[in-house]
């Protein structure tokens, strides 16, 4: 380790060293709040000046964040936010934790990565680390970023440092967060792992395990999500070969989740929503062309799990049908926009492919989420309605398509004239229904 890594590495051990985060969403904001909580000076970076004025205000527009923490460090002067990247020149160390979503195409967009790296690269000194957190394909980091950052004529691993670690964000879980997940890092060099792993180890709780190169942790993150993305999959398809043969899926599910050893359960649902398990694997579909070889039990995988909305429409469809009417005319009631329980995330959601087949299809529907009070649809602002007596009552089809904890389930149950739960969300008050139906 040269003279320049120890400086730095004292720095981080001092907590002397200034930290900048470059994108203040759902992965950099709760990263720089634990930054700033473990004592050091952060600076945020965004281009949406809204948010800058936000995080500058202490106020909160992340749910992984916890709004009296937020405002004591701002006030303390631990966070600011700016647009100016300019002040990258300031901080010691830098966060990446920028978007990375797919084309048209299917294929990554690295555009914001790279333009990160760029601004960067205008401010980059020596004795800087510099840390990309956003999920994306093995190679990233040293195809993409390191050239932007060696066009400085400055030398990885030993004027600068650079290293990959993948945000495990996971909105709405209630027992691990940014502060307490275990994190995964691997550096150009062995010197860029160590100085990287030993910020996170300064601000986390979590264990921090170190891997050999930046490449092994970006397969390791796409492994990840493409676990959940398979596991889904087949219980999306089950959930299918399970209502031609009129054996209740969920009833299965949990049969199988009784063995201690073996088994991981999944359940089934209306489709794949949010940042990662829809779009993470993809990642390494397009990368694997590269070497020639085709990703055939992802590439199914996908084609299974964006089917589902298809098959929640046709499911309405007959529902409505055994009442004797037509989705076209029928007024549904769709309770949950997010594409998970208790948040306000409706990227990729499957609620609103949803929603838009049943625009086609003639029906009136009417949104519910006491999360989400406006989303896009069509290009034009849709506020939300609230959940009330008269609503459900209304409705010729209830349709479930996020299980958030607020909705009075009870209500639904006794109330509904016919309810589609894709979610599995009546288990408790399924008896009270008169018209019961599940995925």
């Amino acid at each position: 380790m040269n003279q320049t890594a120890r400086a730095l590495l004292n720095k981080i051990e001092s907590k002397t060293a200034i930290i900048g985060v470059v994108g203040l969403g759902y992965v950099g904001l709760p990263l720089a709040v634990e930054k700033a909580k473990a004592g050091y000076k952060v600076i945020g970076f965004d281009i949406q000046q809204k948010r800058v004025d936000m995080v500058n205000d202490g106020v909160n527009y992340i749910g992984d964040v916890v709004n009296e923490e937020l405002s004591e460090i701002t006030s303390k002067k631990l966070l600011e936010a700016t647009v100016d990247y300019s002040r990258i020149a300031e901080v010691d160390a830098v966060a990446i934790c920028v978007p990375t979503p797919l084309d048209t195409y299917k294929q990554p967009d690295t555009s914001y990565v790279e333009s990160s790296g760029k601004e960067i690269a205008k401010y980059l000194h020596e004795g800087m680390l510099i840390v990309l957190e956003s999920t994306t394909y093995p190679g990233t980091t040293e195809e993409v970023l390191k050239p932007i950052l060696e066009a400085t004529k400055l030398t990885c691993g030993e004027d600068f440092f650079l290293a990959y670690s993948p945000e495990r964000v996971d909105p709405g879980n209630k027992h691990f967060n940014t502060k307490n997940t275990p994190k995964v890092v691997g550096g150009i060099t062995e010197t860029c792992t160590a100085i990287a792993g030993e910020l996170y180890k300064q601000v986390l709780e979590g264990d921090v395990h170190l891997v050999t190169s930046p490449a092994v942790a970006e397969m390791e993150k796409i492994l990840e999500n493409t676990f959940r993305h398979l596991n889904i999959a087949l219980a999306n398809e089950m959930a299918i070969l399970c209502d031609r043969m009129g054996i209740d899926v969920w009833e299965v599910v949990d049969a199988a989740a009784t063995k201690p050893y073996g088994f991981m359960a999944f359940y089934p649902g209306p489709g794949l929503g949010g940042h990662c398990i829809p779009i993470d694997p993809f990642y390494l579909t397009w990368k694997a062309r590269e070497y020639n070889y085709h990703t055939k039990l992802i590439e199914i995988a996908g084609e299974i799990n964006n089917s589902m909305p298809d098959f929640v429409i046709d499911r309405s469809m007959k529902i409505l049908n055994k009442e004797k009417k037509a989705l076209n005319g029928s007024k549904v009631v769709v309770l949950g926009l997010s594409y998970k329980k208790d948040i306000d995330d409706v990227r990729e959601s499957p609620s609103l492919i949803i929603i838009e087949e049943l625009e086609k299809a003639g029906a009136e529907w009417i949104p519910v989420d006491p999360f989400v009070k406006e989303f896009k649809f069509r290009g034009e602002a849709v506020k939300t309605h609230d959940l009330t007596l008269e609503l459900i009552q209304s409705a010729d089809l209830v349709l479930i398509t996020t299980d958030h904890t607020p909705f009075d389930y009870e209500m639904i149950a006794k109330h509904a004239d016919v309810i589609f739960d894709t979610r599995n969300a009546l288990r408790d008050y399924k008896d009270l229904a008169a018209k019961y139906y599940r995925l």
